[in-house]
């Protein structure tokens, strides 16, 4: 397991606060409701800020047969 750094640890830390305050809104402008989309969004900018962040998960290919 990778370790986060401070940027990503204060980033995920007022997304978390936001989220529990009912401040938080998507790019669409509509509250988040969902914890998982919470950890997303703050995830997404603490990579944006610079953070040392896992990468987001790899999706699955298909295998032809």
């Amino acid at each position: 397991m990778t370790k986060t750094d401070t940027i990503t640890r204060r980033k995920v830390s007022k997304v978390m606060h936001e989220f529990k305050e009912g401040d938080l809104k998507s790019s669409s402008g509509a509250r988040v409701r969902s914890r998982k989309q919470a950890i997303a969004i703050a995830l997404s900018e603490a990579r944006d800020a610079g953070g040392r962040v896992p990468a987001p998960p790899k999706k699955a290919s298909r295998k032809a047969s």
